[in-house]
């Protein structure tokens, strides 16, 4: 037999691509370590673990990821009301830092010369993966079979890595039915390729995994109440009376209510980091009812200005990061600094209803001391001296004034201030 050509550490989900992957890269003359991260998903493990062994590779290593997962990267997000084009709540980016962090520490202890991954040529994780490897080891060597000419060239279709299954005695569940692609972890799964590609193509109502459809949710609502401190859930309190205080735990629970009302569903199109668009589709009922109360809590509890620096810099900012893959990276640390600052105050409960795929917030209150009742009120003057407003007013309507007046001088030249917004037909 020929000499290794190294040890390489494969990321394997089990599935046609990198089970195919495996044998491609045994079959290259690497010996091949298998590498699965538990963050949550719904999975065989073991299954996996024979499967890999059987397709030839020289150990299989799980690791579970979830406390992680949850404290690291999912908490600082809901911090940072993190969310991608104001719809995508960035489940799978927040996996993949992770997932490679994980990844290096079996390398290094493995002793792999090289990692691999089962990424398309065209998809965003390539990148995220990628960079993420480089930031926490700048000299390993990454394989990326999907953009090898060798590999894409044989493998140019679907049938191909089936016929291939096939021959190398790889088991698949790859059917006709239901041929979309999907990744899952605890905050949620995604959907696409396959009939997911027109993108005015309805999804399949079998196609949802994780939620029931709203429409066949409870007819009865559920409440909750959500508690926080400085923007961390600290503790779930159903109806019943129970509690949940453990991160993990919060988020499962969470999960469970949010799948049982049918809360998380989107369907979009998005502009992929590397310039294509794409349509996705995604559940993440847990985050979307912890997004909802800590982004409600914030209103009772976050100075103004603060909140709109966080809402203009850390929310937009951090979202891109994840999304883009460079979580490991100088400005990633510097974005993320700001996050326990702006989060100080924001500690309270949040009240909620759960019904038909809707969160609706019914009640807040927190010690923080930022609303004052009477100050509020329209009853009472509870301090507030309502003749100070004017003064207020004068100021601010300085500049406005100047603006109307050089219209003005414009209007008599023939352009009248209504121009500017009003269109003529």
């Amino acid at each position: 037999m020929s000499a290794s050509k190294g040890r390489v550490l494969l990321a394997y989900s089990g599935g046609l691509d990198t089970s195919c992957i495996l044998a491609w890269l045994i079959e290259q003359g690497y010996e091949t370590v298998a590498f699965m991260a538990d963050v949550g998903q719904e999975e065989d493990f073991e299954a996996a673990r024979v499967k890999a062994l059987n397709v030839g590779a020289k150990k299989f290593i799980l690791e579970d990821l979830r406390r992680e997962f949850v404290e690291e990267l999912i908490y600082p997000a809901v911090q940072a009301n993190c969310i991608y084009e104001n719809v995508y709540l960035l489940g799978t980016s927040l996996a993949r830092p992770v997932i490679a962090r994980g990844m290096m520490a079996v390398a290094e202890r493995e002793g792999c010369d090289f990692v691999s991954h089962g990424c398309t040529g065209k998809g965003n994780d390539q990148v995220r993966f990628e960079l993420a490897f480089y930031g926490l080891k700048p000299d390993i060597k990454v394989i990326a079979p999907w953009r090898i000419p060798e590999f894409y060239n044989r493998f140019a279709g679907r049938q191909a890595l089936l016929t291939f299954a096939a021959e190398k005695s790889i088991p698949v569940q790859q059917t006709a039915a239901k041929p979309w692609s999907t990744d899952e972890n605890l905050f949620h799964i995604s959907y696409e390729a396959g009939v997911l590609e027109d993108p005015n193509i309805t999804p399949p109502a079998d196609m949802w995994k994780l939620t029931t459809a709203p429409e066949s949710a409870p007819n009865a609502p559920e409440r909750l109440i959500i508690e926080f401190k400085t923007g961390l859930p600290v503790k779930v309190t159903l109806a019943d009376g129970k509690t949940v205080t453990d991160a993990v735990e919060i988020f499962l629970e969470l999960n469970r209510l949010g799948r049982k009302h049918g809360v998380g569903r989107i369907d979009i199109v998005e502009n992929r980091f590397i310039g294509v668009k794409s349509r996705g589709c995604y559940e993440s009922p847990g985050a979307t009812i912890l997004r909802a109360a800590h982004v409600d809590l914030e209103g009772l509890t976050l100075d103004r200005n603060v909140r709109a620096l966080r809402d203009q810099f850390v929310t937009i900012e951090l979202s891109k990061i994840l999304y883009n893959g460079h979580f490991f990276t100088p400005e990633s640390e510097f974005v993320r600094s700001a996050i326990p600052a702006s989060q100080r105050t924001v500690n309270g409960v949040v009240k909620l209803k759960l019904y038909k795929g809707n969160v609706v917030i019914e009640g807040r209150s927190s010690d923080e001391g930022l609303y004052d009742a009477q100050q509020s009120s329209m009853d009472e003057l509870g301090g507030f001296e309502p003749t100070d407003t004017s003064g207020f007013i004068q100021i601010e309507s300085i500049r406005i004034k100047k603006w109307a007046q050089a219209n003005a001088r414009k209007g008599q030249a023939g352009v009248q201030p209504k121009d500017v917004y009003v269109s003529r037909t």
